[in-house]
């Protein structure tokens, strides 16, 4: 698959430019915050195509043009830059870019120029298809037995850790996986992750629960479990399973229950320790593809804890799980 790197220190600036992309481009797309996590990358293989940003923190867009260069490393770059200096213009093309977008990016000017140079085009890409949009009106429908849900595993997560719980709205949208990637890059920022998916089943419906924990919040999890000992990878594996079992499990049971349903829970897998969304996701995408997705970012009040929740629901499913919702549709 084609795969396009995006290097930007804004997470804001990165997200609008993967929400450019052609939306018929069936790519892997890749994030760096800044040049040297770009290197990397592109050391990786994880960027045919580079869209760089050109003023970052420890090594900014120049100096990452001049190590392709010096590295011989195999891509090609647009620069996506605020600065419209003619000069900078002039310096980016000296040093190897294509070609030069003003920020903010536009997704036609993008396509404009993918085009220009024949990537768009390079790449079999699958016949067009028309984008199924949610219903507002079935949205509203899975927000509120999601916020339901979601309400029952907080409660049973305060009880058990005698904590206040934050609870989020919940995030509801139909997705592909690499959106899955954006919906979830949040709460990387400069942290590593690590996460557990757990299977489930009912009748004519099937899905997956991802729960993601960030790396920095284990301290604080150890401090209100009250563990004395190290807390090596093995204590934060189990602190991991155990926070999972609770949030997948209580989350669930709560939102079959509103469908008049019962799901069958399948044993939780490892997906990765310590590692980046990017990664995280990257390695385990051909398990998602077109999906419902419902996000809940948890939150601990007086502790450093982030975590996130995602159902991920097949297209299929959601026609059995639609009728279940009927009559909340009825005027």
């Amino acid at each position: 698959m084609f795969s396009v790197l995006i290097c930007d220190d804004s997470l804001v600036a990165r997200k609008q430019v993967a929400k450019s992309l052609p939306e018929d481009w069936d790519v892997a797309v890749h994030f760096a915050k800044n040049g040297q996590e770009g290197i990397t990358a592109l050391q990786e293989g994880k960027g045919q195509l580079l869209l760089l940003d050109l003023n970052m923190p420890v090594m900014d867009g120049y100096q990452v043009l001049e190590q392709i260069q010096t590295l011989g490393l195999d891509t090609r770059t647009i620069v996506i830059s605020g600065d419209i200096q003619p000069e900078a213009h002039q310096r980016v093309k000296k040093l190897g870019a294509l070609d030069f977008i003003e920020k903010p990016v536009k997704a036609d000017m993008l396509e404009k120029v993918l085009a220009k140079y024949q990537i768009h085009t390079e790449v079999e890409l699958p016949a067009r298809q028309e984008i199924q949009r949610l219903d507002p009106k079935i949205r509203d429908c899975y927000q509120e037995i999601a916020n339901i849900a979601m309400g029952q595993a907080g409660d049973n997560l305060a009880r058990l850790l005698n904590v206040f719980v934050k609870l989020p709205i919940p995030n509801v949208n139909l997705i592909e996986v690499s959106e899955l990637l954006m919906l979830l890059q949040d709460i990387e920022d400069e942290d590593s992750v690590s996460g557990i998916c757990q299977g489930f089943v009912g009748p004519g419906v099937c899905g997956e629960a991802l729960f993601i924990l960030s790396d920095s919040s284990f301290g604080d999890v150890a401090k209100i479990l009250d563990i004395k000992e190290e807390v090596d990878d093995q204590v934060q594996l189990e602190m991991l399973m155990d926070a999972a079992n609770i949030l997948i499990g209580s989350f669930l049971n709560g939102f079959a229950t509103q469908l008049d349903m019962h799901f069958s829970q399948g044993h939780p897998v490892v997906l990765g320790q310590h590692c980046n969304i990017s990664d995280l996701i990257s390695t385990n995408k051909a398990r998602w593809r077109k999906t419902l997705a419902i996000e809940l970012s948890y939150g601990l009040e007086g502790y450093n804890v982030q975590c996130d929740l995602v159902l991920l629901v097949t297209e299929e499913s959601m026609k059995i799980m639609n009728h279940k919702l009927s009559h909340w549709l009825e005027e």
